[in-house]
């Protein structure tokens, strides 16, 4: 690691560690949203199983309110609805027909838990699309420190001048390195997102479904 640094120039050396910390940060970010997807398919899972067996309306909604999951808290965001469509609130919030109303609950509650699994895409692509010109800065003045110092020396000999424009190519390739991952665990969460948010979509029309059947009563 201290050969990444040996370069005698600041400028390089700041640009290996910035792409270092940012590195770091894309693996730190993939490693979270990992353990994140997972725990969220397990609660989803266990909730899924539970909601779908029970044979009584209020029995679902005892269901969903001691769950958790994304799928849980959607269920939980229908039933609260409900309850106040039963209370016959009056407001303009709640004006409209019950399912519009209940439909427009659902697709906010959606759409706040899509955000909230959004968080740290824009990190991993902005790493993804940015660190390779990062890279490409420090190679390009490295090159113009290593011109300067063999212009100083007077030699242009191959071995004066291949190690020092070697050294300052290190800076491109890590931030290939860097963007890489940043790359591919975008297109990931970003694909894995989409099914997910596909899943929730068709919960949510489920439970439209049946709380149509009950007169959008609890």
């Amino acid at each position: 690691m201290s050969n990444l640094f040996s370069i005698n120039s600041p400028i390089v050396s700041a640009t290996l560690a910035l792409l270092i910390l940012l590195s770091i940060v894309t693996w730190s970010i993939a490693l979270f949203k990992l353990w994140k997807q997972w725990q969220a398919k397990q609660h989803d899972r266990e909730f899924n199983e539970c909601f779908w067996a029970v044979r009584e309306w209020g029995d679902a909604e005892k269901v969903a309110r001691n769950s958790q999951g994304d799928i849980a808290r959607l269920a939980q965001a229908g039933f609260a609805e409900l309850k106040t469509l039963s209370a016959d609130q009056q407001d303009l919030k709640h004006s409209g027909a019950p399912q519009d109303v209940l439909e427009r609950m659902l697709r906010q509650q959606l759409q706040n838990i899509q955000r909230y699994h959004e968080r740290g895409l824009a990190e991993l692509a902005s790493i993804g699309s940015t660190s390779p010109f990062i890279g490409l800065f420090g190679t390009v003045w490295g090159i113009m420190h290593a011109l300067q110092d063999i212009g100083r020396s007077g030699s242009a000999s191959l071995d004066v001048v291949a190690g020092p424009i070697g050294e300052a190519l290190i800076a491109t390739a890590i931030g290939i390195a860097t963007a890489l991952p940043a790359v591919l665990a975008y297109n990931f969460f970003l694909r894995r997102l989409k099914v997910h948010v596909t899943d929730l979509e068709n919960f949510a029309h489920d439970f439209l479904r049946l709380a149509q059947k009950h007169d959008y009563k609890l």
